[in-house]
């Protein structure tokens, strides 16, 4: 391999000790007069990933049909519609290009535009569509024949077949034609751990168009809003700028706030709510999961008591982010699930904790306290995780949840998540009393019990 910066197969470490290899983090245009996300390295480095992770397992090859992965291994893309459609494929064997099976158009597009990967190597195919098609009329045994050929032709027909997600009439015509399956999950996951320098600036520029939807959804807060009408904010905000896909917009204010709910609704905002928004989407394949809590009108001190918590959690988590540490030094700043009205950790999962984040949402390091005492891993350089806390009031009438994402980096966690968040942020019309304003001039007192 070369040490030319636009050599596809190069990675940071090849490079010269003077090349910076992205500038002007957060544009999308690629120019010809400077450095910015190379796709054509993008893809080679994350192919090399996928193959080195091969060569070290006990597989033979692997089968992908979770849509991240095929992308993540083929740069192949469809669009949303085909990710519940189970239709695409990819087959991956040692030092060989992929075949990728895809419904009859999108293959012929992929022969003629996607270059990367010999066209003979792009396949129409014909699923079940999820069983709409009757498994008595045989697409899946026929498309395993097809697979359990190929890899008879290479030799890799008596080692294990690893698969990451299937159709259960799929799994059966596969081992039908004599291949021993394992799961390859694990194997994608390592392969995606570790994230180059192109893919850190686009989840950075997906954190960016984030930014900008927190910021119209400020300027939109106030009495008489519902939430799925800032759920349209956002989306709006988000393709307007270039997003592919809005996975989901999380709308939770006032009484909804404890518990999570996990979902919006149609209520409407009202004076001195509390509301969190989690906003998740994706910008050339790259995700975000990014979370912030604003007032409306006002806060009273219960409901900044209860936000102060939730960055306190926050921040001394964030400070243990570091190269060398691990993901149960990250955890033991979580608290425990009984000091926020929780009996199990299983219950409170996913209220205090990190994830990997990429070209899916969740990815490896995933950090709790439900697993990560007992079984560790080692935070490494080139990382890219969403941190994210939650705390509830006692008597359940407020709560407060954040979450920024974190590049790990040699000297410590970077920030990619933009949007204030420091303090409790008012959003919406000021409600001033007109004679206290030394003592607390944002107080909101809607009930003499706040």
């Amino acid at each position: 391999m070369c040490n030319h910066p636009t050599h596809a197969y190069c990675t940071p470490e090849m490079l010269p000790g003077s090349y910076t290899p992205i500038a002007s983090a957060g544009a999308i245009m690629s120019v010809d007069w400077e450095s910015r996300v190379n796709y054509d390295r993008l893809r080679a480095y994350r192919y090399k990933r996928v193959q080195d992770q091969l060569k070290k397992s006990a597989l033979g090859s692997i089968l992908l049909f979770d849509m991240n992965n095929i992308r993540y291994a083929t740069a192949a893309h469809i669009g949303n519609w085909a990710r519940d459609k189970f239709f695409r494929c990819t087959l991956i064997t040692r030092d060989m290009e992929p075949i990728l099976w895809d419904i009859g158009s999108a293959a012929k597009q992929h022969q003629l535009h996607n270059p990367w990967i010999s066209p003979e190597n792009y396949l129409p195919v014909v699923s079940s569509w999820r069983g709409s098609i009757p498994e008595e009329v045989g697409i899946e045994k026929a498309n395993a024949k097809k697979i359990a050929n190929i890899l008879r032709d290479r030799g890799l027909a008596n080692e294990p077949l690893g698969i990451d997600i299937v159709e259960v009439p799929v799994l059966k015509a596969l081992e039908a034609e004599g291949l021993v399956i394992a799961n390859a999950e694990g194997l994608m996951q390592a392969a995606r751990t570790i994230k180059s320098v192109d893919e850190v600036a686009l989840l950075e520029t997906a954190a960016t168009m984030v930014d900008a939807a927190y910021d119209d959804l400020y300027r939109h807060m106030r009495p008489g809003v519902k939430e799925s009408e800032l759920v349209a904010i956002v989306n709006s905000v988000l393709y307007n700028m270039g997003s592919e896909n809005v996975e989901a917009v999380n709308a939770i204010s006032g009484d909804r706030c404890s518990p999570h709910p996990h979902v919006f609704s149609d209520r409407y905002l009202r004076p001195g709510d509390m509301a969190y928004f989690d906003i998740i989407h994706s910008f050339m394949g790259y995700r975000t999961c990014y979370y912030r809590t604003l007032n409306v009108g006002g806060s009273t001190a219960k409901q900044r008591d209860v936000y102060k918590r939730t960055r306190e959690i926050l921040d001394e988590a964030i400070s243990a982010i570091k190269p060398g540490a691990t993901s149960a030094d990250i955890a033991k700043h979580f608290p425990p699930a009984q000091e926020f009205g929780f009996a199990s950790e299983e219950e409170a999962f996913g209220l205090q904790y990190a994830h990997g984040i990429g070209v899916g949402l969740w990815e490896q390091p995933l950090i709790s306290r439900y697993h990560s005492f007992e079984n560790p891993i080692t935070i490494e350089e080139g990382m890219v995780f969403a941190i994210e806390t939650y705390w509830p009031s006692a008597d359940g009438t407020a709560a407060a949840r954040i979450e920024e994402e974190i590049h790990v980096t040699a000297s410590g966690p970077r920030l990619l998540t933009r949007f204030p968040a420091e303090h409790l942020l008012i959003a919406g019309t000021r409600y001033w009393n007109g004679h206290s304003f030394a003592n607390g001039a944002n107080e909101l007192r809607i009930n003499p019990t706040l």
